[in-house]
């Protein structure tokens, strides 16, 4: 119960879904929680039972943990969030990057070019500041830090109907690469889960299809689809201190998905 001991940890896209899961499990296992997402209250469709704001549950549970609003989008609105955290708990030794946005359901020349836009911002520029100034705040400090980034198995195959996705994907597997090359040597190690299709808010609501939930469901080599209580273990093995050796990774949180993406369903093509 104690493998963050001392440690304060950045999640964005903490109000619900994996971010929700991961602070809770984190704040658990002895870390001091920043949860951040534009705001504290979860979507209505979410799939925890507990409707009570992430950072409220996490103290009443008898942690510790604060909420900071933030669209990653905005860069002042990300400067803020870690000066906040800073102010919050002295230091910061974790980012989750976590939050994100998913646009998919139709093939590509039916999609509107505001889904690449507005992914491009939230997933590819979003995350990419909010690592920007994690790494500033972690050579301050001169300790060892880590950071985890939520990657999806869309960056290690091609899935249909979700190109904009699948790409900004495809971009923070090469951001967690390229960070973990270039600080690996500080003490900073930088990793990604790569979830699989998932109960959450973020994923469901796309695809109400009972059809399409269901071959996805049977694609799947366990059989289910994923909780995120799955990549909430996942980044917490990736954020302990007994994996600062484990730099660079893409771990794949699928039940074995990625070995069986060749199967899908027929998608209209009008």
């Amino acid at each position: 119960m104690n493998r963050l001991q001392g440690k304060v940890a950045v999640i964005t896209g903490a109000s619900s879904g994996f971010g929700r899961a991961t602070a809770k499990l984190f704040a658990k296992e002895g870390a001091k929680v920043v949860c951040s997402d534009i705001r504290p209250d979860m979507d209505p469709d979410n799939f925890d039972e507990d409707k009570v704001p992430t950072h409220e549950a996490i103290i009443r549970d008898g942690g510790e943990a604060v909420f900071i609003p933030c669209d990653i989008a905005e860069q002042d609105q990300v400067k803020n969030l870690f000066e906040k955290a800073v102010e919050a708990f002295g230091h910061i030794d974790i980012l989750f990057a976590n939050a994100g946005i998913f646009r998919a359901g139709v093939v590509t020349h039916r999609q509107p070019i505001e889904w690449l836009d507005d992914i491009y911002r939230i997933n590819i520029r979003g995350t990419y500041m909010c690592c920007q100034e994690a790494i500033k705040q972690f050579l301050k400090q001169k300790t060892k830090a880590s950071i985890v980034i939520t990657c999806s198995t869309s960056n290690l195959n091609p899935y249909p109907i979700q190109a904009p996705y699948s790409m900004s994907k495809a971009a923070e597997a090469m951001l967690v690469r390229t960070l973990a090359i270039e600080y690996g040597r500080m003490g900073i190690t930088t990793n990604g889960i790569c979830p699989a299709s998932s109960k959450t808010a973020l994923l469901i609501n796309n695809f109400k299809d009972d059809t399409i939930r269901e071959r996805v469901n049977c694609r799947i080599p366990v059989g289910r689809w994923g909780e995120a209580s799955d990549a909430a273990n996942a980044a917490l093995f990736l954020a302990e201190p007994a994996s600062d050796f484990i730099n660079g990774a893409l771990l794949p949180v699928d039940g074995g998905d990625t070995n069986t993406v060749g199967i899908f369903p027929e998608y209209p093509m009008e």
